[in-house]
C-alpha cells in the first residue's frame, strides 16, 4: 500500500507503481468512441500513462493540458491520460480545450488498470478513483520512469517525466 495525502490528510492506494526495467502491465481501457484498447495496441512506440483522479478538477486538468502541448513536440509517442470518468465527460473537456494531441481513456468498466498499476485509492473521500502518477514506457513496454505525486493537488514533474521519455 503507497499512502498519498489529500490536502495533508493521508490516504492510500493498492500499492506501489511498477518498478523501472519491469514489463508495464497489460491494460484494457475504453476510448471516447467506446472501443476497447490494451496496452499491446501501443506495441513498438514510446508511451506515458498520465493518471489522475478526475479530468473535472483543476489539477487534473492543467496536466491533460500540459501533456496535450508537450505532446506536439514528440515523436513516436503516445501520451495516454487515464482516469475512471466516463469517457462522454474526458470527450466533452478536451472538444471544450481544444485538446488533440493526448488519448483520453477510461477505467470506468472494471477498474481493471487502477488494480494493475496500484493506483486506486483504497480509503478516503477519492476511494475507487486513480492517484495522481505518471508512468514513462519504452517502445517494449519497459517500465523508465515512475512517479506517485505525494500529494494529489500537486502536479507531476512535467521535466522528469518528458528526460525519461528522451532517453526511453
Amino acid at each position: 500500500m503507497a499512502t498519498v495525502t489529500l490536502k495533508g490528510t493521508e490516504i492510500h492506494t493498492l500499492g506501489n507503481l511498477p518498478e523501472n526495467g519491469t514489463t508495464a502491465p497489460n491494460f484494457q481501457l475504453t476510448k471516447n468512441d467506446l472501443s476497447e484498447v490494451s496496452l499491446d495496441d501501443y506495441s513498438g512506440q514510446k508511451v506515458v500513462l498520465n493518471i489522475f483522479p478526475s479530468i473535472d478538477t483543476g489539477t487534473c486538468a492543467q496536466s491533460v493540458r500540459q501533456f496535450n502541448q508537450e505532446a506536439a513536440e514528440l515523436e513516436n509517442t503516445k501520451i495516454l491520460c487515464i482516469s475512471r470518468d466516463l469517457p462522454f465527460a474526458q470527450a466533452r473537456f478536451c472538444g471544450a480545450e481544444g485538446i488533440d494531441k493526448v488519448e483520453t481513456l477510461s477505467d470506468f468498466r472494471d477498474g481493471n488498470f487502477g488494480k494493475a498499476y496500484q493506483v486506486e485509492f483504497t480509503d478516503g473521500p477519492l476511494q475507487s478513483l486513480h492517484s495522481r502518477a505518471v508512468v514513462v514506457l519504452d517502445e517494449n513496454g519497459t517500465v523508465k520512469y515512475s512517479e506517485q505525486v505525494p500529494e494529489i493537488v500537486d502536479e507531476p514533474n512535467y521535466k522528469a517525466a518528458l528526460e525519461a521519455l528522451m532517453n526511453a
